[in-house]
């Protein structure tokens, strides 16, 4: 039996090279546009990028959304900006004692530094898109709309812990996303018998540590930049924390703060907490509700970053280098984590000696007093 074959790409008609395409995801549409030059030339159409777009961001597929990824240079650019994790290999080595030359009086311009670049970075130019999967299926799309309570006439966001949390605030008046986000064994989660057991085995925490993913894409539309912030898959997390009942799990970046905060790198820390609601029985089946979702930036001492350091972060994390490569951001995690852990122990060590001092120091100054005493 012979079987014909097409002479060339060019043969096939552009419609069926775009129904082939559009059934791609975005790295593969990406190669295959380098297949031949009729795929390129279809591959440049924004329908396609906005169906991946749509698929890999369930929140993207409303008005407002489309309206602003358009105005920053379209579903093309936007993936190509936030489907890379941020990377940031160079975190330079920090001593928690390290002495500044700073003057013994401050002016106003010098104690908070460029006023200027603050004023031209409002909270509001940043808008929030996130996503939460699990196993491949998206339990939570939600957008906000610049930085919830940053712009009140006494400007304690600029000097207080800059925080977000995602769950408080509604989307511009999207009501269905103010409803509780609940995972259960329909779901494909593992179900629980009783706390003790999970508690031993941690059959539940292992796959929900495993299938849950998260995007928190931001975008500046005043500069008309993208990046997401999440690691996509988590980077640590502690189970039964704070109660029995309470699953914390780790997702962020860090991003490079140059000539911002001393440590010239911050971590961006997502918080995704869980609650168990309802345990396995005749009647119930193993249910878990989404309690907190939330982001904050904190330095290698561990301290937060105030609002007014935080919109200079934030602002240059979405120019900052980017892979593909889940692997390097995961290693620029770790190399942060690890000289994090050398400053906290030398921390403590330099406690320790300075401890040992007092203690000899006292114990001198009793033999003394007694010496003298006698």
């Amino acid at each position: 039996m012979s079987v014909s074959s097409v002479g060339s790409m060019s043969s096939l008609s552009s419609d069926l090279c775009y129904d082939i395409l559009r059934r791609l995801d975005g790295a593969t549409l990406a190669s295959a546009a380098c297949a031949c030059e009729a795929f390129c030339s279809i591959s440049k159409e924004e329908r396609l990028w906005e169906n991946v777009c749509s698929s890999m961001w369930p929140s993207t597929s409303s008005d407002d959304i489309k309206n602003l990824i358009s105005s920053i240079g379209g579903f093309r650019k936007f993936y190509a900006d936030c489907f890379p994790l941020i990377v940031n290999k160079e975190v330079p080595e920090f001593h928690w004692n390290d002495n500044y030359d700073y003057p013994l009086e401050w002016t106003e311009a010098e104690y908070y530094g460029d006023e200027d670049e603050v004023e031209n970075i409002s909270p509001s130019d940043f808008v929030s898109i996130v996503d939460i999967r699990y196993k491949d299926k998206t339990i939570c799309s939600k957008v906000i709309w610049g930085i919830p309570n940053a712009n009140g006439s006494d400007g304690w966001f600029y000097n207080c812990p800059f925080h977000i949390d995602l769950l408080t605030y509604s989307s511009r008046g999207d009501d269905h996303l103010a409803d509780e986000v609940l995972l259960s064994v329909c779901d494909g989660l593992a179900p629980i018998w009783s706390m003790e057991r999970e508690r031993k085995d941690g059959k539940l925490w292992k796959e929900l540590r495993d299938g849950i993913r998260l995007s928190w894409i931001l975008v500046n539309r005043k500069t008309k930049k993208a990046a997401n912030l999440s690691s996509w898959s988590p980077i640590g997390g502690q189970r039964h924390w704070p109660t029995d009942k309470d699953f914390l799990i780790r997702f962020g970046s860090i991003l490079p703060a140059k000539d911002i905060v001393r440590c010239q790198v911050v971590e961006c820390i997502l918080i995704m907490k869980f609650k168990v609601v309802l345990t396995e029985d005749e009647s119930t089946h193993t249910t878990i509700k989404l309690s907190e979702l939330s982001m904050q930036l904190g330095d290698m001492e561990g301290s937060h970053v105030n609002g007014r350091n935080s919109l200079l972060v934030l602002k240059e994390a979405l120019s900052c280098a980017k892979s593909k490569n889940y692997s390097e951001a995961l290693e620029s995690c770790q190399l942060y984590s690890r000289v994090q852990s050398e400053l906290k122990e030398e921390k403590m060590r330099y406690e320790n000696r300075l401890d040992t001092l007092w203690i000899l120091g006292s114990i001198a100054a009793c033999v003394t007093f007694c010496l003298y005493c006698l």
